[in-house]
């Protein structure tokens, strides 16, 4: 048996198996140590079938672990769980006579050279199936001060589990996002703050893979445009930074070498993406970025045939409800703002709006988002 550890290193250990559950093993064959038992694991219990399930142990053999869950969890006397946090051995359930004479003891403890058993439940929820801290004392009964040691780190045990069944739930939740990410028709982009790529979805793999307005240098996201290279690091060195450009709704357009152009949102990470599934993620923020044109099957089409607008004019609208500004179309379009001027006064007098902003909200009642 291994030196017994000290409290404060098994309480530290403990808690290191709250954030990395796959430390229970090692835990608790610590746990063992230090309560001087034969025996120790953690269990899940079902009081109503009795069924039992052994996640993590030691001292036991393998083959009595597969006859405890096969058969003799149901004759098990502890089925019935004591309260939380209280431990409880054999005799403080059952009668201890009437107990040995029965097929648990008789057929699976007695075997293996023990005579009784004790429970701690760890878990206060209404799970049909808490976890128990389970220990063998071995040859004799439960004694007092291996009772007080399951006592003592009952509490510390109890948290860390509360620890991991948060963070597996945040990482379910981290798990469903990622998978609508992937499903979504936009590129997404997760970027750290030296704009090395932590994760993109398959809409932003293919356009990664075209080579052009965005690629990968050495997993770095690296734009076409320097002038869009320069915004994308100042704004990705840190997450207060890119807080600012999302919450004031900042894009970067992009050109292609064919002179068509995409815009690049820059998205804001809660903290349940900033985390990865696995384990920490350096991803500050997220860029979407999809081709800047108007669905030419729900919007684009309905309005010029609405508004007769001219090719040069509906390239400008769409600019306008896509970057946001005049400027931002000169640049995403290679002409002079005095150009994008003219042709916006003339998409303001064929529609019979003064302001881009009305601009917008009025391509926005021409688009269909069923259509995609």
């Amino acid at each position: 048996m291994p030196r017994p550890p000290k409290p404060s290193e098994l309480i530290e250990t403990i808690y290191d198996a709250g954030l990395h559950p796959e430390l229970w093993s090692e835990v608790v064959v610590k746990l063992n140590a230090f309560i001087g038992s034969q025996a120790c694991g953690l269990i899940s219990k079902d009081p109503v079938s009795k069924s039992g399930a052994t996640h993590y142990y030691c001292g036991v053999d393998p083959y009595y672990i597969q006859l405890y869950a096969e058969t003799y969890s149901r004759y098990d006397p502890l089925a019935r769980l004591p309260r939380y946090g209280e431990v409880r051995n054999i005799p403080d359930l059952v009668d201890f006579d009437e107990y040995r004479r029965g097929r648990f003891y008789q057929e699976w403890l007695r075997p293996q050279g023990c005579v009784d058993v004790a429970n701690v439940v760890l878990e206060q929820s209404k799970s049909p199936c808490p976890m128990l801290m389970t220990v063998i004392p071995g040859r004799e009964m439960l004694g007092a001060e291996q009772r007080a040691r399951m006592q003592f780190l009952a509490p510390h045990a109890s948290r860390a589990l509360l620890i991991n069944r948060a963070i597996e739930r945040k990482q379910q939740r981290a798990v469903a996002l990622a998978d609508v990410v992937d499903r979504l028709n936009a590129g997404v982009i997760l970027l750290d703050s030296t704009c090395h790529i932590i994760h993109s979805n398959p809409a932003a793999a293919m356009i990664l893979d075209v080579d052009d307005v965005l690629r990968s240098v050495s997993g770095r996201l690296v734009a076409r445009s320097s002038a869009a290279n320069s915004a994308l690091r100042d704004i990705f060195r840190d997450t207060s930074e890119v807080a600012l450009a999302a919450s004031s709704g900042r894009k970067i357009p992009l050109m292609s070498h064919d002179g068509s152009y995409y815009v690049a949102k820059i998205i804001a990470l809660p903290s349940l993406l900033r985390d990865g599934v696995a384990e920490r993620s350096s991803a500050v923020g997220a860029l979407f970025i999809w081709k800047a044109e108007l669905d030419g099957r729900s919007c684009a089409g309905l309005i010029d045939r609405t508004f007769e607008l001219t090719p040069a004019e509906l390239r400008v609208l769409q600019s306008i409800v896509d970057v946001g500004g005049v400027p931002e179309t000169a640049v995403a379009l290679g002409i002079a703002e005095t150009t994008v001027k003219t042709h916006l006064h003339r998409v303001f007098a064929k529609t019979g709006v003064s302001r881009q902003a009305d601009l917008v909200k009025l391509a926005a009642g021409f688009s269909n988002p069923l259509v995609h």
